[in-house]
Order: C-alpha cells, then sequence, then structure tokens
C-alpha cells in the first residue's frame, strides 16, 4: 500500500484525545474505565481508514471496539468518521501491534479482528504477518479464555497459510467460507479493501478461529 503522507495527521490525532487515546499502556487492565462501563472489548488490528470497525461500532453499541493502526496518515481517516460520527464505543490507538502486550493485561479482551491484513508474501517475511505463531501467542495473552479471532482476506495464498497456522497452533476453525459473498453469512460489514476486490469478482476469504483455553 502507498502511504500519501499527511502533515497534518499527527496534530489532528492529538486534538481528538476522546477517541484517539494516547499512550494507551497507562490504560492496561483498565479499559472498561476509559469507556465507562463493562462492556466486552473487540479490537481490530490493522484498522486502516475505519470503515469497518465504524460500521461494527454502530451496528453493536453493546460492544467496545479499539481500532489499532500504525501509521498516522491512514488512521487519521477513520479518526475523522469517528469524530464526525461521536461514537462513545469506539476508540483508536496509533501504535504497533507487536507491543499489544503493553496496551492491553492478560484476558482483557474478547474478540480480535484481522482484516485483509497484509500478506507479506515472500516466505522470508512469514513471520510478519499478523496469522504467524508469535502473533497468535500475542492475542491469545489478551484475550479472554476461550477468546476468537475472526479474519478476512481476498489473498488465497495469506488465507492458506492463516489456516494452518491456526491449526498448528491448536485453535478451533469455527466458521470458514471459501467465497463469503456468495455464502449464508449475515451481518457482514465490509472493509474499503473489501469493497474494492469484490467488485472486481474477487473471492473474499473468512474463519473464525477459537482458542481452546477455556
Amino acid at each position: 500500500m502507498r502511504l500519501r503522507h499527511k502533515p497534518w495527521a499527527s496534530e489532528f490525532i492529538a486534538q481528538q484525545s476522546n477517541y484517539a487515546i494516547a499512550n494507551p499502556e497507562q490504560h492496561k487492565g483498565k479499559w472498561h474505565e476509559v469507556f465507562g462501563n463493562n462492556n466486552p472489548i473487540h479490537i481490530e488490528v490493522g484498522t486502516g481508514k475505519g470503515q469497518f470497525i465504524v460500521g461494527m461500532a454502530q451496528k453493536n453499541p453493546h460492544i467496545n471496539y479499539i481500532g489499532i493502526e500504525l501509521f498516522d496518515s491512514v488512521i487519521v481517516a477513520a479518526l475523522q468518521k469517528v469524530v464526525d460520527l461521536q461514537l462513545p464505543n469506539l476508540k483508536l490507538l496509533n501504535v504497533n501491534a507487536k507491543n499489544l502486550t503493553e496496551y492491553f493485561a492478560d484476558n482483557e479482551i474478547e474478540r480480535v479482528y484481522l482484516n485483509f491484513s497484509d500478506p507479506w508474501p515472500k516466505s522470508k517475511h512469514s513471520k510478519r504477518r499478523l496469522t504467524y505463531k508469535t502473533f497468535l501467542a500475542l492475542y491469545e495473552k489478551i484475550l479472554v479464555k476461550g477468546g476468537e479471532i475472526h479474519f478476512k482476506t481476498d489473498n488465497q495464498g495469506l488465507f492458506e497459510f492463516s489456516l494452518i497456522s491456526f491449526s498448528e497452533y491448536g485453535l478451533q476453525l469455527k466458521f470458514l467460507s471459501l467465497d463469503l459473498h456468495n455464502s449464508d453469512y449475515e451481518g457482514n460489514i465490509m472493509t474499503e479493501y473489501e469493497e474494492k476486490f469484490s467488485s472486481k469478482g474477487q473471492r473474499i476469504y473468512r474463519v473464525e478461529a477459537k482458542y481452546m483455553n477455556e
């Protein structure tokens, strides 16, 4: 993905402290206090421009959402949506997902969403994939017992890699679709990439994987 630099991004993010949370490590283990309730917390790793997580927050006001995006020039698009809609159940973090355990305590999160993650197609870069075993270990630590990963992609190679990675890690594969938009799955919220790829006739792959550590 080619990023367009937005020199005003960091300043805008800093001005929206109600939604873009600075120094998230200070809230580790206390995210319910940030939201002001005890509702379940779901996170999306790689929020991009925010269409998915904004849609989920609108649809499910009884769930708290946290979107995580590394690039400030990307997350500002999501932040603008949140500010316009004034969504009380959605916060954004402009941080690196490799440090998730610095921001969330053990068993603090109920679900992780991974949508159209970078496939890192070269085999030597497999450790960078968000479904690689080291990332699965990070998610397991912050998720409640029996927590889930919901994963979508248009990339068949990444999907196959992820299914193997999930299985080898010991996750239970629940819902699985090799062609989501031609399945009977209801309630799908599309990302920007999903709209783009599906409009060209590309298949969308989806799986729900559950940790067997209850």
